[in-house]
């Protein structure tokens, strides 16, 4: 997330760069065969480009509209995430008097905070952040779930048995849920909680559950790939053919130019051409770059930052004072 007023235009302008080559290439050959070889054939007319470009424009909105709301929904997610994390430690604080068991419990969860957000960072086959522009871009922040191993991270709060089951599932943040109402069920066998406030620890645990499950279809289900394709495909094509229909426009303006421009305007075609097609292709990878909140990217939620908010307050609740730091933006961006 960037949490500066906005990116700089030198920022942008590094990111989308190589949208420019195509644009610049089909610019220059558009012009020279139009122009010094007389190939006035190749001129497109500009009302087909124009009816591309309108169609294009509104595919490109809808999708940016579509990947907007994902990550809207994944924050929203997220948040009530936090604020369940909170409400959690609360009642495990308050409802057992053994303040070990409370603990131990209130660590766990912090554990499982830990082990969902790594595995919403784990990579997608379809996810952007592995492309060049975007792997380019890494070098101005940084992904503290690839810095830090899980286990690592794990150490911090639960015993190295568990870890080490833990380590051994596919799920990790399902197995700990399961170890929580485990838990549980031995506190209600041994009088510790009645039963309760066993019922309403059970509860909570179940929306925790809940919360990890609308996170993963986030995660494990892509925009649909038939609406990126031919996203992508129209971008491109509107770009291809920008050129070509715009040579006859600029040719028609030398019929009232003098002075040095006078018979040279068709030279405009390649800025203005990629001045339009850089428009439509950063949008586009504007949309791509939202399509996935937990990938990694500059663009995701927080989630290092809104867990490690949460373990501060959780842990201050517990009359803690040796505290985590909280985690900082580089160059306005913080993950």
């Amino acid at each position: 997330m960037h949490t500066g007023k906005s990116y700089k235009l030198s920022e942008f302008l590094f990111w989308t760069r190589r949208n420019l080559l195509l644009p610049f290439i089909v610019g220059i050959i558009s012009t020279v065969f139009y122009l010094l070889l007389d190939f006035k054939w190749i001129m497109i007319p500009w009302t087909v480009v124009a009816l591309l470009g309108t169609a294009t424009a509104f595919i490109v909105g809808f999708k940016n509209l579509q990947t907007y709301n994902r990550t809207w929904e994944a924050r929203q997610i997220w948040g009530a995430a936090m604020s369940a994390s909170r409400s959690w430690s609360l009642v495990c604080r308050d409802f057992l008097d053994n303040a070990d068991a409370s603990r131990e419990l209130i660590y766990r969860h912090l554990a499982w905070l830990t082990a969902l957000r790594y595995q919403l960072r784990a990579s997608r086959e379809w996810e952007s952040v592995s492309k060049s522009y975007n792997r380019e871009y890494n070098q101005f922040y940084s992904v503290p779930e690839i810095e830090i191993s899980l286990e690592q991270e794990l150490q911090k709060y639960i015993s190295p048995q568990e870890i080490k089951h833990v380590l051994s599932t596919k799920n990790r943040a399902t197995q700990l849920i399961s170890l929580q109402s485990a838990a549980l069920k031995k506190l209600l066998k041994d009088g510790s909680i009645d039963f309760f406030r066993f019922l309403e620890m059970q509860k909570a645990l179940r929306d925790l559950s809940d919360l990890q499950g609308k996170s993963e279809r986030i995660k494990n289900f892509p925009y649909p790939r038939q609406y990126a394709t031919i996203n992508a495909l129209f971008v491109k094509l509107f770009c291809l053919l920008l050129p070509f229909g715009m040579l006859g426009e600029f040719d028609k303006l030398n019929e009232g130019m003098k002075g040095f421009m006078q018979g040279q305007m068709v030279w405009l075609v390649i800025p203005f051409s990629i001045l339009i097609s850089w428009v439509y292709t950063s949008l586009e990878q504007v949309g791509e770059s939202t399509e996935n909140p937990f990938e990694g990217s500059a663009n995701d939620i927080p989630i290092s930052q809104m867990s490690r908010g949460a373990e501060i307050d959780i842990r201050e609740m517990l009359g803690e004072t040796d505290l985590p730091p909280a985690l900082e933006p580089k160059n306005n961006i913080i993950l």
